[in-house]
């Protein structure tokens, strides 16, 4: 798949002619918030409802530290023919912090919202640890994923353990989180492989490239585990979906749309 770039104007981003627009305050896909009681915890859910909907519905889940708000222009844009939800992941955004936090514990939270935003099949878009919670989702059959896509999401592998600083000042998501999540990280589970190898919906697995900090084999070997993966790289980093939304977004919808 071939895979360009795009220039970023003040309000649009073009990409051969096609005019992706950013939301605005009288845009009529500004997202409603809703809020879902879901295992002692409630999550808040961007919603980008979808009238006439050509296509099912999409679920999206930002990375560590990152809310639903991240995935603003990418959910705009995909709701023009297909309903779009973007969750907070619990501990961040407007969802509950309740200072326990676990990878298992979101994957449990998310296939318990999924039943509560569609009554049929979604597709699931997971970045960074949101795409380690949707393959925790997808793997346990219990909930209903069509198709799976993968943002910079690698096979877990053990790396050296760091204590990051706590940034300054107020944050959007608990600390707690990064304290909890980042040992289960640099030490993974080693059943790990054996949660993807049971993942048997269509997945795409978009690396970030050699700008990643993500070692890009370990995107290749979650691809190559999978049983119905395939691969694209867009060479944007870790944020490719906001680095590159330009070309991250006709190759979710050319995937989703497949």
């Amino acid at each position: 798949m071939q895979i360009v770039s795009a220039a970023i104007g003040p309000r649009t981003l073009s990409e051969k002619g096609i005019a992706v627009r950013l939301p605005c305050h009288h845009d009529q896909r500004v997202p409603r918030i809703d809020r879902h009681e879901v295992n002692g915890v409630t999550l808040a859910v961007r919603s980008w409802p979808c009238r006439q909907a050509a296509s099912p519905p999409v679920v999206l889940l930002p990375g560590t530290g990152a809310t639903a708000g991240d995935w603003d222009v990418i959910a705009a844009e995909l709701s023009a023919d297909r309903t779009v939800f973007a969750v907070d992941l619990r501990g961040h955004g407007k969802s509950s912090w309740p200072g326990t936090y676990a990878i298992s514990l979101m994957a449990h939270d998310v296939a318990g919202l999924l039943p509560m935003l569609a009554a049929a099949e979604v597709d699931l878009v997971g970045h960074s640890l949101g795409g380690l919670v949707a393959c925790q989702v997808a793997a346990s059959g219990k909930a209903r994923v069509r198709r799976l896509v993968l943002e910079d999401t690698g096979m877990p592998h053990p790396r050296p353990a760091e204590t990051p600083a706590r940034p300054a000042g107020p944050l959007s998501f608990d600390w707690a989180v990064t304290d909890q999540i980042r040992p289960e990280i640099d030490q993974p589970d080693p059943r790990w492989p054996q949660i993807m190898a049971a993942i048997q919906v269509p997945t795409l697995v978009i690396g970030g490239g050699a700008s990643s900090f993500l070692p890009q084999e370990y995107v290749e070997e979650l691809s190559a585990t999978v049983a119905h993966g395939t691969r694209i790289t867009i060479d944007a980093g870790h944020l490719v979906h906001a680095t590159k939304p330009g070309a991250f977004l006709p190759a979710l919808k050319t995937f989703l749309d497949s």
